[in-house]
């Protein structure tokens, strides 16, 4: 066994132990080895230094609230760290891109006029029939995409499913739902 298999096999009995003990030593040697790499990690691929702080020690503390879903026989501790830093970041930049809401205007508003009100109605009424038709595994995942505002990324956290099955599903409801629409 070389030098790597020992750290690796060292990082695979610490998760272990973060996970059936919540054993502070054993995650206090893994955040003071892996933070500081998720944060150079992390202003590598463009972030700022405060930003990749903060995502770095959400990232550890996900470590540690999430150490039941960490399986040694799909991926290495680094590579399951890397991941989560990963996917973190892709959802804070999301975030960021999102438009502020409109400004809200005070005061009465025009009433809308009732064929509008009635069009609406009508869509909204084809569109609950239309998802209530999908798949279940389809339907589940556009209700918890859309209507629970979870991210790609955190379904596949939720569920255990691999985030390239969510994002096809996801696709191919849309798909259905607008074709439905027409």
């Amino acid at each position: 066994m070389n030098d790597n298999d020992g750290k690796r096999m060292l990082w695979v009995s610490h998760m272990i132990r973060i996970r059936d003990t919540q054993d502070q030593a054993a995650f206090a040697e893994l955040f003071e080895h892996f933070a500081p790499r998720v944060k150079g990690f992390l202003i590598k691929s463009g972030s700022d230094a405060s930003l990749a702080e903060e995502c770095a020690q959400e990232v550890l503390a996900t470590c540690w609230h999430k150490a039941h879903m960490f399986d040694p026989a799909r991926a290495s501790v680094a590579t399951w760290i890397f991941t989560i830093a990963r996917n973190r970041k892709i959802d804070v930049l999301r975030k960021q891109r999102r438009p502020e809401p409109e400004e809200l205007t005070w005061g009465p508003e025009e009433e809308p006029d009732q064929a509008d009100v009635m069009a609406l109605q009508q869509e909204s009424e084809q569109l609950g029939q239309a998802i209530a038709e999908l798949p279940a595994p389809q339907r589940e995942l556009i209700e918890q995409a859309y209507f629970g505002d979870m991210s790609h990324s955190e379904i596949a956290e939720k569920t255990g499913l691999p985030l390239g099955t969510i994002k096809s599903r996801i696709r191919l409801a849309l798909e259905r739902l607008r074709h439905a629409m027409k």
